[in-house]
């Protein structure tokens, strides 16, 4: 699998060169990795079914511990499944949507690579760090497709919206796993549910996956995001907003799910907000005209319920949830695709101006309408056969899974109506409306659009062919499995009572007039984009006010802000507990005393002095004294060092303040008092900085693990007897090389000013202020 993800990155940096050469050809090169992986996957299915699941590992990092490494799981199967097998259609079917000629083709088939190989990364992560990775690239892959070229507003305001929203979670996230595999003591996923933490640490973390999570499943109330995302190229919706990258927090929650359902902190957040999103989603949809919107908030409404189903953490829910995973992938897919073909036929995707495409199109029709009964929870087809076990497992679970189960029931509903809407908008004729007048809808396309949704009825009747897959990630909730399998029927049951129920439900309210007036309709100040476009304006208000205030083009603030937060956020730790060694002493050598009295006499007369050259010196005589406590410490070519770097930079400044009056002129009471502040900030900064390194250095126990490397190797592997030389001229050649070009333009510049204050010089050189003065009043 480690091969299969490096093969998309190497084929997603080739695609911009075959498209430059091929055109719309490069899609179809690109679906051959993804297509590739499938195959494998499937092939070694049995490796993913088995008991103990095969794992590898690359180590990035070794030295300090970080690898990434893979597990091929059930879950992660199903994920494949739909990453690579959809995303194989879609890159098929995107090299006949795009126009010929277009110059997108290579950008868009190489992120869509790009996508598929960091999705296929992400589902295969077994370490928090790798798994965070993929999930940033996903981020990025998503924003620099749904911009495009960038050209219009609507664009970049999308794209932007969905790259702030989901990286906000993201970062959360990121401090979520770390908390974690600190608490558990590892970064492996697998090991920490072998083995789940507790403690208020694992509380916080959790919520701060859950956080990320919701945001890239487009959960309430971060879900406006998702459907402003539809002005992306429809394969691309297709692909990142039905099969890919909305997945990817349902995977999350999955992933974890059976470690820490149980944790109140866990399944509470999931299966409320999953509800409200389910409900929203939904009665959002009733209302919406354009195909492409209407199936976004659809999908809202979907990943609602599969968050409630896999919060409700029992064996069947687990079950139902990974079984309408599949069919959500299949039969969304399916209907993206659809609308990609009645948009490029017809060039609109409004349902009040479409009538008649079901006569003209009858295979396609009877696709969609297959991938629509589906979503609706219609038999004989898998959305019903995952619905219907959803039924079950909320039917028969926990109290508290009967009042799930009613919103769940309402949110059905809304799914039918919204499928029927979807259905006879697209397909139906419409009195009131001319037939659409429409070429045919291509063999291929259409083809492609069938694909998903016959392998959804197909599975329907057969659905033995996935259930040991889909039971082998439930079995993780629960060591003895009710006697419960998929199947199309299983007697008149509850279940099959409630699912006939919904349908006609949601037929009356498909039927009924009132329902396009009322459908969507949310007060305002609950429309969750106000709420972030209020966020984005606030930030930006705050952006401006701490920026107005520490970037005022003062080099004192700017200082005084760096200082003040060393002190204040190092100090807190430092506060909150650190050991004082016990063997310190005031000096090694008497020597050190006169000194370190010296240096602390010449910082503190820098202060007080009124002239800019006596600043200077005393500046120097501090740089000075720090190279002569080197040469007392035994440190000679240091304190050589350190007198020909305050040497250089004594004569830089001198030539500098030359063109400088004598004096700091201003001596106004504000700057006087603003002096001493000045002068407390930088005692304190630099007391605090003194007690930090004798507390650590004389807290740490032994030699350092990159000491001890040096003096074990510095003569074997550089011919040095001197360490300190061995560290400067071999084992860190680059940090010398790099300290060398300072000096060397540091002595440019110094001889650059040299040069030109010989060349300027006027003649009789320059006169004083005192002699300035006279002269003005002799003038006067």
């Amino acid at each position: 699998m480690l091969t299969a993800i490096a093969a998309h990155f190497v084929l997603a940096a080739f695609l911009p060169l075959i498209a430059r050469r091929w055109g719309r050809a490069a899609f179809v090169v690109g679906a051959l990795v993804p297509a590739a992986t499938l195959v494998f996957a499937l092939s070694h299915a049995g490796s993913a079914l088995a008991e103990r699941h095969p794992a590898e590992s690359f180590a990035w990092a070794p030295a300090i511990g970080l690898e990434f490494t893979t597990r091929f799981d059930e879950l992660a199967l199903l994920m494949i499944v739909l990453v690579s097998g959809i995303g194989a259609l879609v890159l098929c079917y995107y090299a006949c949507y795009a126009k010929p000629g277009d110059r997108a083709v290579g950008r868009d088939s190489s992120l869509l690579v790009l996508f598929a190989g960091s999705m296929l990364g992400l589902v295969l992560a077994d370490d928090v760090i790798s798994l965070y990775i993929f999930w940033e690239l996903t981020t990025v892959c998503s924003f620099l497709l749904v911009g495009g070229d960038g050209l219009t507003k609507k664009l970049r305001k999308s794209a932007t919206q969905a790259l702030l929203v989901t990286s906000l979670g993201g970062l959360a996230m990121l401090l979520g796993l770390i908390l974690l595999a600190t608490a558990a003591g590892t970064t492996r996923i697998s090991e920490i549910l072998a083995n789940p933490p507790g403690g208020g640490v694992v509380t916080a973390a959790v919520l701060l996956i859950l956080l990320g999570a919701f945001t890239k499943s487009a959960q309430v109330p971060f879900h406006p995001w998702l459907p402003g995302a539809m002005v992306a190229p429809t394969p691309v919706s297709a692909y990142l907003h039905a099969a890919a990258m909305v997945k990817a927090g349902v995977y999350l929650v999955a992933r974890f799910a059976p470690g820490f359902s149980d944790l109140p902190a866990w399944w509470v957040p999931i299966v409320v907000l999953g509800l409200w999103t389910m409900v929203l989603g939904g009665f959002r949809a009733l209302r919406q005209h354009d195909l492409k919107t209407l199936l976004a908030y659809g999908t809202i409404s979907q990943l609602g319920f599969l968050m409630v189903l896999v919060g409700a953490g029992t064996w069947i829910a687990a079950l139902a949830d990974v079984t309408l995973v599949l069919a959500h992938g299949l039969f969304k897919s399916a209907l993206f695709l659809t609308v990609g073909i009645i948009d490029k036929r017809t060039g609109t995707r409004d349902i009040r101006e479409l009538s008649g495409l079901g006569a003209r199109w009858p295979p396609l029709t009877v696709f969609a309408t297959l991938a629509v009964l589906s979503m609706a929870g219609f038999p004989p087809l898998l959305g019903f056969v995952g619905k219907e076990a959803a039924i079950e497992g909320l039917l028969h679970g926990q109290p508290k899974d009967l009042l799930l189960l009613a919103g769940v029931v309402l949110g059905s509903v809304f799914t039918v109506a919204y499928s029927l809407r979807f259905l006879v908008g697209a397909f139906g004729t419409r009195p009131t409306v001319a037939p659409t007048e429409a070429p045919p809808s291509g063999t291929v396309m259409t083809t492609i659009v069938g694909i998903p949704a016959v392998t959804g009825l197909v599975l329907a009747f057969v659905p033995g062919l996935v259930e040991p897959l889909l039971a082998g990630y439930a079995d993780a909730y629960s060591a003895n499995p009710p006697d419960y399998h998929l199947g199309l029927w299983h007697g008149f049951t509850m279940p099959l009572l409630l699912s006939i129920a919904i349908i006609v439900a949601g037929y009356l309210l498909h039927r009924t007039a009132l329902a396009p007036r009322l459908a969507g309709w949310v007060p305002g100040p609950l429309h969750a984009q106000r709420g972030y476009q209020a966020g984005v304006d606030g930030l930006v208000a705050l952006a401006q006010s701490v920026t107005g205030r520490l970037q005022a083009g003062s080099l004192p603030i700017y200082l005084g802000v760096i200082l003040v937060t060393m002190v204040a956020v190092p100090g807190a730790g430092l506060l909150s507990g650190i050991e004082t060694p016990v063997d310190l002493r005031a000096w090694d050598s008497l020597l050190q005393v006169p000194l370190a009295a010296l240096v602390l006499v010449a910082a503190g007369t820098v202060v007080l002095a009124r002239r800019r050259l006596t600043a200077v010196l005393l500046t120097g005589v501090v740089g000075y004294g720090i190279g002569a406590l080197f040469i007392v410490d035994g440190g000679a070519d240091l304190a050589l060092a350190q007198f020909l770097v305050e040497s250089l930079t004594l004569v830089v400044f001198v030539f500098v303040i030359r063109r400088f009056p004598p004096r700091f002129v201003d001596d106004r009471p504000y700057f006087r008092r603003a002096r001493w502040v000045k002068a407390t900030l930088a005692a304190v900064a630099g007391t605090f900085v003194a007690v930090l390194a004798v507390l650590f250095s004389g807290s740490r126990e032994g030699m350092p693990e990159a000491s001890r490397f040096y003096i074990e190797n510095a003569e074997d592997a550089t011919g040095a007897t001197n360490v300190v030389n061995a560290i400067i001229v071999d084992f860190r050649a680059f940090d010398t090389i790099g300290e060398i070009a300072v000096l060397a333009v540091a002595a440019t510049g110094a001889a650059s000013l040299i040069l030109a204050r010989a060349r300027r010089r006027p003649p009789g050189g320059y006169a004083s202020e005192e002699a300035v003065a006279e002269r003005a009043e002799v003038k006067q």
